[in-house]
Order: structure tokens, then C-alpha cells, then sequence
């Protein structure tokens, strides 16, 4: 699964739309009912204000309408299929090397969305800090970018290559 330089185009592989379906339909019906039937339980022990096991549920139920909303979003402007990508082109859907400036070790990743789990190799959103400043580099070019302590990092493009699977 990768997402394109278009924010809301969102490009998975038919076994991630598979999934992310089957997670949706499951919590739109049965996940809902499930929850439902906690809080109405909860509800029954008495005192919503010191009801611990209500508390839970509510959260619970919180946390499930989120990830539906997350999903119905990504399933809307979702694209099946291949994105389009050009070899030594740093992308959606490429694999990356790439060498941090002051060390010699290299390190190689998937640059697509993160609901692509089961990837053999680590997963890079296009989105983070990294991703978004190799994105359309070519192999040779150097990015810098901003860590979360507010130095900055230059590395250089490798290798970028379509990704091939498992």
C-alpha cells in the first residue's frame, strides 16, 4: 500500500483493501453491537460516576469510532493497484537505502502508508520528516531534515527501487 503525492489518493495493494474492509465491516456491525452491550452491562452495576468497567466501555467505544472514521478515510480515496513509480525516483511504493551523513551504516525501507503492515523490511510514511524530504529525490541526491529534538539530519539516496513484496 502507498500513498501518492496527492494527499487524499491513498494506493493499496488488493490484500491491505481486503483487510482494511473486513476491519471496518467487523467493527461498523459486530464491534459496535459488542461495545453496546458493555456499556449497557456497566450501566446496570449502578453509579456511572465510581463504575470503572463503564468508564472502560465508554473509552473503548471512543477509541473503535475513531479507528471507523480512520478507515472510511482511507478506503474512500483509496486506489487499488500499483502506483505509479519511476526506478531511482524516491516514492510511494519504493524501496529506499539510504546513508545518514556521519555514518556508515546504510539503512533500506519501504516508503508507503503505514496500514501496510506484514512488510518484510521497516515501513516509512511519505508523510514523516524523512519521508517527506526524500520524496522525488533521485539516487545520489542529498535531503535534510528536522528530528523531533530540532536538529537537523542530511542523508543521501542510495538506492530507490520499486518494491517488490514479501
Amino acid at each position: 500500500m502507498t500513498e501518492t503525492r496527492a494527499d487524499n489518493v491513498t494506493w493499496l495493494t488488493q490484500e491491505a483493501y481486503d483487510r482494511l474492509k473486513a476491519e471496518l465491516d467487523h467493527l461498523s456491525g459486530p464491534g459496535r453491537i459488542e461495545i453496546a452491550q458493555k456499556i449497557e452491562a456497566a450501566r446496570e452495576e449502578g453509579d456511572l460516576r465510581e463504575n470503572g468497567g463503564y468508564h472502560a466501555a465508554k473509552e473503548e467505544q471512543g477509541k473503535i469510532e475513531g479507528r471507523i472514521l480512520q478507515l472510511q478515510g482511507i478506503l474512500e480515496n483509496a486506489r487499488v493497484g500499483e502506483a505509479p513509480r519511476t526506478e531511482g525516483v524516491v516514492g510511494p511504493g519504493m524501496t529506499v537505502t539510504v546513508s545518514f551523513e556521519g555514518d556508515d551504516e546504510e539503512v533500506t525501507f519501504l516508503l508507503a502508508s503505514r496500514e501496510e503492515v506484514g512488510a518484510p523490511i521497516d515501513v516509512y510514511s511519505p508523510k514523516s520528516p524523512l519521508g517527506a524530504a526524500i520524496d522525488g529525490k533521485k539516487v545520489g541526491e542529498k535531503a535534510t531534515y528536522n528530528l523531533p529534538n530540532g536538529r537537523s539530519m542530511t542523508v543521501e539516496v542510495l538506492d530507490a527501487t520499486p518494491y517488490g513484496g514479501a
